[in-house]
């Protein structure tokens, strides 16, 4: 039998002869071996149990073949939580843990004395963004949307799950919340904003559902649905979050200019210095 350090060195050697994330081999070890990062270290001259061995080598196939590592372990860690994901919701990823971040620290500074805040999250996906808010902050009403019902099933499992308080809707973009009249003090929405056109690794584009990726063709299409047609959501006073693509500030403003005219609006960048994410202050300032 092999020990843990030949088993992982033979994955590693082979992931980095294929140009492939070395650290993968160690993630889905100590993810089957339910062992923590640091516990693995400790066994690496342990010999491996024959069906561990196995169902290692099983994943690392299916990774060399093209699947993402979260979907063969079966979930990813947003926000210190555990999510599930599949082929039918978008990876969580970490520039959307900044962008949630960023919604607690505006909702410190400009809802702090509201006992009840109204949020909606449209295009949930996974529910990342939707089931952290409301676990980080208790004040917060959720709604959260999707077009896609697989999507939402998955949303729905990860909520029960983690126990969070959050109503979900199926529906086109905004259709859900304007037939009931719904008003929000926060909108947040991580739309699809890939041009289509643009080249996007294969592993990303062969496996993650492309209605979660790709935003029509400069990337902007659906910002500029819900710039259209969302002050009817909005409160007398309200905010919106968005997560962008890193090379859309020029065209990302002229929208904003184009459907909310002079009020204030910032575009900030994220911890690797690019342009990730947009707040819009609906007569907040």
């Amino acid at each position: 039998m092999k020990t843990v350090r030949e088993l992982i060195k033979e994955a590693e050697s082979r992931l980095d002869d294929e140009h492939k994330d070395v650290n993968v081999a160690k993630v889905l070890f100590y993810h089957l071996a339910h062992k923590e990062p640091h516990e693995l270290y400790l066994m690496m001259n342990e010999e491996v149990d024959p069906e561990l061995e196995a169902a290692f080598l099983k994943g690392m196939d299916q990774y060399y073949q093209g699947t993402p590592i979260q979907y063969i372990k079966g979930y990813e860690t947003f926000f210190g939580r555990d999510f599930i994901v599949n082929e039918d919701v978008l990876i969580p990823r970490y520039e959307t843990e900044e962008l949630v971040e960023n919604i607690l620290y505006r909702i410190d500074d400009y809802f702090s004395d509201d006992r009840e805040i109204h949020l909606c999250d449209v295009g949930t996906g996974s529910g990342a963004i939707a089931i952290t808010l409301a676990l980080e902050e208790p004040r917060l009403k959720v709604i959260a949307t999707d077009i896609s019902e697989k999507a939402l099933a998955v949303a729905k499992e990860n909520a029960s799950r983690l126990s969070a308080s959050v109503e979900f809707r199926a529906g086109d973009l905004l259709e859900p919340l304007l037939k009931t009249n719904e008003k929000v003090d926060i909108f947040v929405s991580n739309p699809p904003y890939i041009p289509d056109d643009q080249e996007i690794e294969a592993m990303v584009k062969d496996n993650e559902p492309h209605v979660a990726l790709f935003g029509g063709n400069d990337g902007l299409y659906f910002y500029r649905r819900i710039f259209q047609e969302v002050k009817p959501l909005l409160k007398e006073k309200a905010l919106l979050a968005f997560e962008m693509g890193f090379d859309q500030r020029e065209l990302m403003e002229e929208a904003i200019h184009q459907f909310f005219g002079d009020h204030p609006f910032e575009i900030i960048k994220d911890m690797n210095g690019k342009d990730r994410m947009l707040f819009i202050y609906y007569h907040l300032k």
